[in-house]
């Protein structure tokens, strides 16, 4: 008997890769969704006995689903497929009623382990492979940018909330190719208003530069320094630790984790303190020279129960963009 799949992810990579992760012989009709209200309503029209489903997402996340299909007792079991691997996200959708969790990027036998782990795999075998065309499998390169984006933010947030012992809330990653021009305005969650304190440090690998760009809010100094353990949280000194230290953790494990999905290493400057207690459209005018058009990937990270805000803002250089059209060629096809 055929099994009804549905993959929810609204990364079209990510629901290409989960595709051709799930076993060959595994008799399955895939549906796929885009965000949680899709699958919502494929779970309720019966195309998702099984569910691979990513957590961050637009219109309505994974949380929200979890929790909805919980309420209703809607026929479904849910495999959790996510980037964001911090251990109070994997007891969150257990909690929600989640089978199991699988971080980003998939591979075929973490898929097909937890298939035979609760007896799946071994409902409906098929005679050939299934083959889907779809055209939600469609992957263009800034869908694929976002997706190496997403998964980077996870493992950085992991780092974070691990030395910490917090939750770190999670975007969806901003990708855009933009002139520097445009830079503030692509900075969705930092108000024009809002004073910051910044940060940037270069990075350099085969054929791949640019500069990471932490964007620290000045009203969330007292708070990470709290967390830190540090004293004197108003002091200078004290603000510029917060901010390096930050920095380090977030821009540090962000570049290890594009790297492992790229296949390729950086090396990294000493970070430099760009501007302090300065708003966002001074600290871009003032540095617009360092930067000409670039590949912006942009994640802002919150601290649940906390008042920490900060923007993560890589810019990749112009003569960057070939190399890593390349290096998303292979992920894509």
């Amino acid at each position: 008997m055929t099994i009804p799949v549905l993959i929810c992810d609204d990364s079209a990579l990510a629901r290409k890769q989960m595709a051709r992760t799930l076993p060959k012989e595994w008799d399955v009709e895939i549906t796929y969704a885009t965000n949680g209200v899709e699958g919502l309503e494929a779970i309720r029209a019966g195309k998702g006995e099984i569910v691979f489903l990513d957590l961050n997402m637009p219109v309505m996340d994974g949380y929200e689903v979890l929790h909805t299909v919980q309420q209703q007792d809607l026929p479904a079991m849910i495999i959790v497929v996510s980037g964001d691997i911090q251990l109070q996200a994997h007891q969150r959708v257990k909690a929600l009623g989640a089978l199991d969790f699988i971080q980003k990027p998939v591979s075929a036998d973490a898929i097909t382990n937890i298939l035979e782990e609760y007896g799946i795999l071994t409902l409906a075998m098929a005679d050939t492979p299934t083959v889907d065309d779809s055209p939600l499998l469609e992957v263009d390169l800034r869908d694929a940018c976002q997706e190496v984006a997403n998964v980077a933010m996870g493992r950085a947030a992991d780092l974070l909330a691990k030395l910490l012992d917090v939750f770190v809330l999670l975007p969806i990653p901003n990708v855009n190719v933009l002139e520097v021009s445009e830079l503030t305005m692509a900075l969705k969650a930092t108000e024009s208003s809002a004073k910051v304190s910044a940060l940037c440090q270069g990075f350099i690998g085969a054929g791949i530069a640019g500069e990471a760009l932490l964007i620290f809010h000045d009203s969330s100094f007292a708070d990470m320094a709290q967390l830190m353990g540090m004293a004197n949280p108003d002091s200078t000194n004290t603000e510029i630790e917060v901010l390096i230290d930050t920095g380090n953790v977030l821009i540090g494990a962000f570049l290890n984790g594009i790297s492992e999905q790229l296949d390729m290493n950086f090396s990294q400057s000493h970070p430099v303190v760009l501007g302090r207690h300065c708003t966002v459209n001074d600290l871009i005018h003032d540095n617009s020279g360092r930067w000409k058009r670039t590949l912006a990937m942009e994640i802002n990270y919150r601290i649940e129960g906390h008042n920490v805000q900060c923007d993560l803002l890589l810019l990749f250089t112009e003569d960057s963009l070939p190399t890593m059209n390349f290096k998303l060629g292979y992920l894509m096809n």
